[in-house]
């Protein structure tokens, strides 16, 4: 007999996402099925407008995701209009994803993921002096003495004394799935700590090169803060200059340091008290990406730090080529999906010829299950040529693997050795976690290069940062359609676009949790969610699911958030006005 255990929310994520999983009257998970509870729609918002402006609602898909929107978009409209951009643009803007990416993978680690693994409470029994010892043995961090581990650890005792938890509350505490010794939950609560107030550093340098965060600026063509190295008053107020680009050096150094000193040795720690955790949770053995950070520019892959290609069934020895263009690659699927197609439900489109056409026709809220026969989630189904494709960290670590790429071959071999662990068990909900604390090493070591390169060229006598060429409408052919990709710190994200008369005909936006989290597609196989929850998972609990958090958790979902609030009737149901 099966039973149907529900999470809905999964919290620690961004966006709403409700997992519904059939278990065996052992516990194993025989089924699982993912539903998107909340629809985009910003797709239907763009239709219309100056491609120039599409990057500004575009950005607006996700509020956590911030800048990747964004460069995915105006990466369409160039890609559309055959219009490149200045070497300093694409190294500032390199600089600006990393940026992402790390703050992105320190964030999730400590404040979304950790607590699938760390035992906040258990902390308040560890002894100070022991976790000082346990965090000198493992890293020259210097915030690690006996009186700092002891202050925090009265802190957390304060918060739980008065019954205010707030950010570590309603957690699984005392579950016997945790661990960790006392110590070590009390070093990775103090990390916790540092690391709210470390990524308030690390998007300086958003605000510097974009002039804010959340959702910095960004300029088809280019960058669209000017270089100047006149320091006379009212020169170099608004332009970014020696004085902003010395602050951006101090801050990677931070970064790096974080990433060595804390980050780094903190996922090796802890993944060695869970290595049942690296033979679990895989899923589909498919793996995709698009390619990213391009030393020369788009058109040029053979400079890219992270290349494109697919991985079938865990083959490192074929990578297989990917076309974004190819009407036959990549599709997106809608038969389980609360949309319809004008071709009907059983249809494949390629973005280009993308529909967004809303059909909601689950169960009247609120209810206790889904009907997983029928649509069941505001998510699509994406496929390359047909096959379920994991994209993120994990994919992104492989494919530099399999490429050859030396930097993360050493660091791989390390960390598994450490742990005592073949490249296989990579394949896993804690692989999962542990090539995107690898990653984070790989992009903040490669960083340097960059803002020396950016650095060369302005003393150079190079300042460019925008291509005017193309920026008159009168210049663009009468239609025009583009693809702007790119490697966000969840996956491969694509954005398509069609551009008729000067103005966007259709929009089409797959992200990185779509791929991974979209519902079973017409020839009802699991997406990767799905896929890794019924690989190898038990309930200890079904009241309280810590497994299944884990593994959805690895892949650090980001569920669309650009979402309106009406009422039956589609009226806005109330207005908030900031003063």
């Amino acid at each position: 007999m099966t039973e149907r255990v529900v999470v809905d929310p999964i919290t620690r994520i961004e966006g709403h996402l409700r997992i519904e999983a059939e278990t065996s009257a052992s516990g194993d998970i025989t089924g699982a099925y993912s539903s998107g509870t909340m629809v985009r729609g910003i797709e239907l918002i763009l239709q219309g407008r100056d491609p120039r402006d599409a990057w500004a609602f575009a950005q607006r898909i996700c509020g956590v995701c911030t800048l990747v929107h964004g460069i995915a978009s105006v990466r369409a409209v160039e890609n559309a209009l055959n219009y490149p951009i200045p070497p300093n643009a694409q190294l500032i803007r390199n600089l600006m994803i990393a940026a992402q990416y790390v703050h992105d993978h320190v964030m999730h680690f400590y404040h979304l993921h950790a607590l699938d693994w760390v035992d906040v409470v258990s902390a308040l029994s560890a002894d100070p002096r022991a976790t000082s010892e346990l965090a000198q043995s493992i890293s020259s961090w210097p915030k690690s003495s006996p009186g700092y581990f002891a202050d925090v650890q009265k802190k957390v005792k304060t918060f739980v004394e008065q019954g205010q938890l707030g950010i570590f509350a309603n957690g699984y505490w005392g579950s016997p799935l945790y661990k960790l010794p006392a110590e070590a939950n009390l070093m990775a609560v103090a990390h916790y700590l540092e690391a709210l107030a470390w990524q308030r550093e690390v998007v300086q340098i958003h605000t510097i090169f974009g002039g804010k965060n959340p959702h910095p600026n960004f300029l088809v063509g280019g960058a669209p803060s000017p270089i100047s190295v006149d320091s006379s008053e009212g020169v170099s107020g608004t332009a970014l200059n020696m004085a902003g680009l010395s602050q951006i050096k101090a801050v990677i150094d931070k970064m790096q340091a974080f990433v060595d000193q804390v980050y780094l040795p903190d996922t090796l720690a802890i993944a060695g008290f869970y290595k049942d955790w690296f033979a679990r949770g895989e899923g589909v053995g498919n793996f995709m990406t698009y390619g990213d950070f391009p030393e020369k520019g788009m058109d040029d892959p053979a400079s890219w730090l992270i290349p494109s290609g697919a991985i079938l069934n865990r083959d490192l020895s074929t990578i297989h080529p990917i076309d974004m263009n190819n009407a036959d690659e990549i599709q997106e699927f809608v038969a389980h999906s609360y949309y319809d197609y004008s071709a009907g439900k059983e249809a494949g489109l390629h973005p280009y010829d993308g529909q967004t056409n809303l059909k909601y026709s689950g169960p009247k809220p609120p209810y206790d299950q889904l009907d997983v026969e029928q649509s069941y989630s505001w998510l699509k189904s994406p496929r390359w040529k047909g096959n379920v494709m994991e994209v993120g960290p994990l994919a992104r670590v492989l494919m530099l693997y399999a490429k050859g790429h030396a930097p993360t071959r050493e660091l791989a071999t390390k960390a598994l050795s450490q742990l005592d662990l073949p490249l296989e068990a990579m394949f896993s909900t804690m692989g999962r976690t542990a090539a995107r604390t690898l990653e984070s090493k790989i992009i903040v070591d490669q960083m340097a290069t960059w803002y020396d390169n950016l650095i060369a060229n302005i003393r150079a006598g190079d300042l460019s940062v925008h291509n005017e060429a193309k920026w008159d409408p009168s210049t663009w052919p009468k239609e025009a359609k583009g693809v702007g990709f790119m490697e966000a710190p969840r996956g491969a994200l694509a954005h398509w676009i069609v551009i008729k008369d000067g103005k966007i005909d259709n929009y089409q936006a797959v992200v990185p949790s779509t791929w991974n989290a979209g519902p079973r597609d017409a020839g009802g196989k699991p997406g990767p969610y799905e896929a890794a929850l019924m690989d190898r998972h038990t309930l200890a609990d079904p009241k309280q699911p810590l497994e299944i958090q884990r593994t959805i958790h690895s892949f650090d979902p980001c569920i669309a958030c650009a979402v309106h609030v009406v009422d039956p009737d589609g009226e806005e149901m109330t207005k908030i006005q900031v003063r």
